[in-house]
């Protein structure tokens, strides 16, 4: 099998996975695990989303989040931006890195941020150029790629047309959403040999959801096709706000626990990543959907 040696993963437990849970962490419990997160070997770690608090309550504290962490050297601090205001406290925190985010489906879009894609674009584009300006890379978040809960398959040119038009304003990767976790290895497979007769696929990452548990067999599809970068998410926390019955993203416990065994390097320790869990486990009062997290459980238990 053709696979790469080498790929990327970049965590987004601490946003995506939080943003969507019915228990919130205190600011404390979330710095400390980011540190935790940090030493485990993570390049990349999104830390939280700086939205109004009215849109995501459990990351109201994204400013005293991000400013109090403690960097490490070699690890990129990321967070969701929305809008300038967005930006202007981002900065303000010392963000690394600036991530973006706009839906393929005009419905999806619509309540996810209230505005049309087009406007959306627009505002996008204010706060790549800002953040391009103070040096900062951007990286853009193309939600609904594989099917919206609102308006079903969602056309190939049409999200040809948004990736281009976030190319176009110096956005350097595009990470690809399955938000509802409904795409299957044959569709992923077919909607990227689609996208890179248009585009290079070393600008991609994908970003699966596992609602129907075909996480990981759509990553080895993308591992295929040639993808080195790939969102998770800390035992399978998370879940899109405004896409009910969507679940959490793919584990990264599970992902790199399959990746090692095939023998595919990603640089992340696996029993620090396991180790992590102690600060958020009796916190959040629900099971980790990963696999590999309910094992260690009932190797404790034995």
């Amino acid at each position: 099998m053709d696979i790469p040696s080498h790929i990327t993963i970049k965590e987004v437990g601490p946003r995506d996975g939080l943003q969507n849970e019915k228990v919130i962490l205190s600011t404390k419990e979330k710095i400390a695990w980011i540190n935790r997160l940090s030493q485990t070997g993570l390049s990349y770690i999104e830390v939280t989303s700086f939205v109004p608090a009215k849109w995501i309550p459990a990351l109201a504290d994204a400013l005293e989040v991000a400013s109090t962490i403690e960097r490490k050297k070699g690890v990129t601090y990321a967070a969701l931006v929305p809008n300038i205001y967005g930006l202007e406290r981002a900065l303000q925190a010392n963000i690394d890195e600036i991530n973006v985010f706009v839906s393929s489906s005009e419905t999806h879009n619509k309540r996810n941020v209230n505005k049309s894609i087009s406007d959306t674009l627009d505002v996008i584009k204010e706060v790549a150029d800002q953040s391009l300006f103070t040096g900062r890379k951007v990286r853009g978040y193309v939600s609904t790629i594989f099917g919206c809960p609102y308006e079903g398959k969602i056309n190939l040119d049409k999200i040809k047309k948004i990736i281009d038009s976030l190319l176009n304003m110096g956005i350097y990767e595009i990470s690809l959403g399955d938000t509802i976790g409904i795409a299957n290895p044959l569709q992923v497979e077919h909607t990227l040999e689609e996208l890179k007769k248009s585009f290079p696929l070393s600008i991609f990452a994908m970003h699966f959801h596992n609602t129907y548990g075909r996480g990981l067999a759509n990553i080895l599809v993308s591992l295929q096709q040639g993808i080195t970068t790939y969102d998770s998410s800390f035992g399978g926390l998370g879940g899109c706000p405004y896409a009910a019955g969507a679940s959490g993203n793919v584990a990264t416990n599970d992902l790199v626990n399959m990746l090692h065994t095939m023998h595919v390097q990603t640089g992340i320790d696996e029993r620090a990543l396991t180790l992590a869990r102690r600060i958020i486990d009796d916190k959040l009062g629900k099971r980790f959907s990963s696999h590999l997290l309910q094992i260690k459980n009932e190797q404790v238990k034995k």
